[in-house]
């Protein structure tokens, strides 16, 4: 017995690519500036090799204060920024700006906790030895955290599928938009299920790779 489709199967393929833009671009930018942004906060906290609690506290607060906004409020109150940096509110270059501003600072909270775990000692053998401050982000601290920022930017990414699918709500594209446009407001329960099958698939890949990838980093 064949499956017939309710809408093309081009229309899941074109929703399917437009997620994964938006997850692969915004994950890409969230990965280059939350690894910065949590080696500022672990330099700059109290007992840090630049300890300055001044800039400690107003960066914390800036990425407590993103992180306290829920999505779809920050998806809005970004509406101006994101006509400003795209020239439209809708679609999926749009939809990359609050996706990237949501999932930056979460993702810098997840690698400063692992960055955080380093063991101090090491910190100090390496001062002891007169290296150089870059040398020991880049020698001591990114290497021993480097499997709990894997493991955080694969919650990472699996954050941003579910944003995305939010996103859809107000015009984004991608597979939330279909499940929105079809399944919800045409009430096509066909379409709703594909959707959810496929983002079910897409978390379960996503996931299973990031903890391959965690388990072979620890092993070495």
């Amino acid at each position: 017995m064949s499956l017939t489709l309710s809408i093309p199967f081009e229309r899941y393929i074109q929703a399917l690519t437009d997620t994964l833009t938006m997850v692969g671009i915004s994950a890409s930018i969230a990965f280059v500036a939350g690894i910065p942004l949590a080696i500022l906060l672990i330099v700059t906290a109290p007992g840090g090799f630049l300890a300055s609690p001044r800039i400690h506290r107003s960066v914390g607060s800036v990425v407590n204060g993103f992180r306290a906004t829920p999505f779809i409020v920050l998806l809005v109150a970004l509406i101006p920024f994101t006509r400003l940096i795209t020239g439209t509110t809708i679609g999926v270059w749009a939809a990359i700006v609050p996706l990237a501003i949501s999932a930056t600072p979460f993702f810098a909270r997840i690698a400063e906790v692992s960055l955080r775990e380093v063991d101090p000692g090491l910190i100090e053998a390496a001062q002891a030895m007169g290296c150089r401050k870059w040398h020991i982000i880049w020698h001591v601290y990114l290497p021993e955290a480097l499997p709990g920022i894997v493991g955080g930017f694969t919650i990472t990414l699996v954050a941003l599928i579910s944003s995305s699918a939010m996103a859809g709500a107000v015009g984004a594209g991608g597979l939330g938009d279909l499940a929105i446009r079809y399944g919800y407001q045409r009430f096509d329960t066909q379409v709703m299920l594909i959707v959810i099958a496929v983002l079910i698939a897409l978390v379960s890949l996503v996931q299973f790779t990031g903890d391959r990838w965690v388990r072979w980093l620890r092993s070495r």
